[in-house]
C-alpha cells in the first residue's frame, strides 16, 4: 500500500484526457508534485505541477525523462493512441507502429523507472488497460491492450521483491479525446482516476471500473465467443449472452 498524500507522481500524457484527470486526482489526494509529460509539454499554472517531455518511442527520451523524475515514488503509465481499423486488413507497419506507443512505450518508461521506484522505496506503478484488452475485435488496439496486460501481471512478479505495487486499471469509453467522435456512453475520467489512486492506498492490484470492464472479466471463464463485442444504443456489451448483458 502507498500513500498518495506527500508523494511525487508521474503520469504520461499528463496535460490532457484521462492523464490530465489522473493529475488532479492526485493533487486532490495531496500528492506533493506531479510530473505531467507530453511530447510537447505546456506550462502549469500550479506550481505543484512540473510538465516534462516525453516521447515514449524514443528511448533517449525515456532515458532523459528517468534522469529528471529522480524522486518519483508512484508511476502511472497513461499515454497511449488509438486504431480502429481491423486486425486482419491493418498493415503490419502500422500495427508495428501502434505497439511502438502502446506497448514498447509503457515497457521503455517502466524498464526505466523501476531503479527509481526501487530506491524510493517500492512506490506504485499503474498501468491504464481497457476492457478491449478482453473484448475481441478491436484491432491492434484490443491486441496490444491485451499484450499490456500481459505484461502488467508479469511487472507485478517481476517487481515485488523491491516492493513495488503494481495495479492494471480497466475501463470501458471514457470521455476524452481520444472518445470525442464517438456516441457512445462513457464514464467520467475524474472519477476513474480518483478509483485507481485510491486503489494504491488500499493495496488492490487491479481496478475494474466500470460494468462492462466487470461483465467481460467475467467472461474471461467462459466460452470465448462471449468476448465479442457489439455497441447497443451506446453501450459496449458482450455480443453474446454468455458474457452477460449491456451495461
Amino acid at each position: 500500500m502507498v500513500s498518495i498524500n506527500g508523494s511525487t507522481v508521474l503520469v504520461t500524457g499528463g496535460q490532457r484526457g484521462l492523464g490530465k484527470a489522473f493529475v488532479e486526482a492526485a493533487l486532490d489526494l495531496g500528492a506533493a508534485k506531479v510530473y505531467a509529460t507530453a511530447r510537447s509539454p505546456r506550462p502549469s499554472a500550479d506550481p505543484r505541477v512540473v510538465p516534462l517531455p516525453l516521447e515514449v518511442t524514443d528511448p533517449r527520451s525515456v532515458a532523459a525523462l528517468a534522469d529528471q523524475a529522480r524522486d518519483v515514488s508512484i508511476v502511472i503509465n497513461n499515454a497511449g493512441v488509438t486504431l480502429r481499423r481491423p486486425l486482419i486488413s491493418t498493415p503490419i507497419d502500422e500495427i508495428k507502429n501502434h505497439f511502438e506507443t502502446n506497448f514498447f512505450g509503457v515497457l521503455r518508461v517502466t524498464q526505466a523507472l523501476a531503479p527509481t521506484l526501487a530506491a524510493n522505496g517500492g512506490g506504485a506503478l499503474i498501468n491504464v488497460h481497457s476492457v478491449l484488452s478482453w473484448a475481441a475485435g478491436a484491432g491492434a488496439y484490443g491486441a496490444g491492450k491485451a499484450a499490456l496486460w500481459s505484461a502488467t501481471n508479469s511487472f507485478r512478479v517481476d517487481l515485488a521483491a523491491q516492493g513495488t505495487q503494481v495495479v492494471g486499471v480497466h475501463l470501458g469509453y471514457t470521455a476524452t479525446d481520444l472518445t470525442a467522435d464517438l456516441d457512445v456512453v462513457k464514464s467520467d475520467p475524474h472519477e476513474v482516476a480518483r478509483e485507481a489512486l485510491l486503489a494504491v492506498e488500499i493495496g488492490q492490484t487491479e481496478v475494474l471500473s466500470d460494468d462492462v470492464s466487470r461483465q467481460f472479466k467475467a467472461a474471461l471463464s467462459g466460452p470465448v465467443e462471449g468476448l465479442e463485442f457489439a455497441l447497443v444504443d451506446g453501450h459496449l456489451m458482450a455480443r453474446h449472452p454468455t458474457a452477460g448483458t449491456a451495461v
